[in-house]
C-alpha cells in the first residue's frame, strides 16, 4: 500500500555524523535514521553504533535548549525539555545543522551529531543503520578524554605498574569489538553494530509519526515484526 502523498513528505532519512569531541584520532560514525524518530531513539541509535552502554545520564544540546529524560535531572538545577516528545526533524532542520550530544556529565563524552544528509526514504526499511566509522569507543567510567589517554599509554605498556589492573578492567566481550579479550582501541565491527541495530525493538511510542490515516499506513511501512530487516534507509 502507497502512503498519502503528505505522509510521504513527512518520512525523510537522516545522514548524520557523530564524533567525540577532544579525541585525535577520531573516533566516530556516520548513520541513518528516519527524522520523524524522537530525540530518545536518536540516544538508543547512538549508544549502538558508538558502543556505550547507557549507563548513565545524557543529554542533547542546541541553541541554548538542553532535551533529556527530565525526572533524571530532578537533582541538576537545569531546564530539560523532555526528548521523548522531540522530533529528531524539529532539532535538526537542514543540512548542516548539528547538535550537541553528551553522555555520562562525570567522563563528559560530549558528541558533534551533524545532519550530513536529507535523504528521501528508498524502501521500507525504517531502523537506523550504521554506515561506516572509525576506532572503538572508550571504555565506561575510564575519566574522561585525559582518563582515555592514560589508559591507552599503560594497557601498551606490560611494565607499567598499572598495566594487571588495566588488562584486567578492560578485560571482557565487546558488543563492536571482534576481540574477547584486551581492549582494540582502533578496531571496529561494523556488522556486530548493525546486528544489534536490527535486534533492537525500538518502541512503538515512535511509530505514529509515521502514521498518516491510522495504523494501516504505519503498518504497511514498518510490519509487526520487533525488529527491522537488514538494508539502508535512504539512497
Amino acid at each position: 500500500m502507497d502512503l498519502p502523498p503528505q505522509a510521504e513528505t513527512r518520512f525523510l532519512v537522516y545522514e548524520l555524523r557523530t564524533s567525540l569531541q577532544d579525541i585525535c584520532p577520531p573516533i566516530w560514525r556516520r548513520l541513518q535514521i528516519p527524522s520523524t524518530f524522537r530525540l530518545c531513539c536518536l540516544h538508543d541509535a547512538l549508544q549502538i553504533v558508538m558502543g556505550w552502554t547507557d549507563s548513565h545520564l545524557h543529554q542533547f544540546e542546541k541553541d541554548d535548549k538542553c532535551w533529556g529524560v527530565p525526572e533524571s535531572f530532578e537533582d541538576y538545577d537545569m531546564d530539560i525539555l523532555d526528548e521523548r516528545r522531540t522530533e529528531i526533524g524539529a532539532v535538526l532542520k537542514a543540512q548542516g545543522d548539528s547538535v550537541v550530544y553528551t553522555y555520562d556529565l562525570g567522563d563528559d563524552w560530549r558528541h558533534d551529531v551533524v545532519l550530513e544528509k536529507i535523504l528521501p526514504a528508498s524502501d521500507g526499511t525504517v531502523r537506523p543503520v550504521c554506515l561506516s566509522g572509525e576506532r572503538h569507543c572508550p571504555p565506561e567510567d575510564v575519566g574522561g578524554t585525559s582518563g582515555y589517554e592514560e589508559f591507552l599509554e599503560v594497557i601498551f605498556e606490560p611494565r607499567h605498574e598499572e598495566f594487571k589492573h588495566y588488562i584486567q578492567w578492560a578485560q571482557g566481550p565487546s558488543p563492536i569489538n571482534r576481540s574477547v579479550g584486551r581492549f582494540q582501541p582502533e578496531e571496529l565491527n561494523l556488522t556486530a553494530v548493525n546486528r544489534r541495530l536490527s535486534r533492537r525493538r525500538w518502541p512503538g511510542r515512535h511509530r505514529h509519526a509515521l502514521t498518516h490515516h491510522g495504523k494501516s499506513s504505519a503498518s504497511s511501512i514498518l510490519g509487526d515484526s520487533p525488529s527491522w530487516p537488514e538494508g539502508k534507509l535512504g539512497g
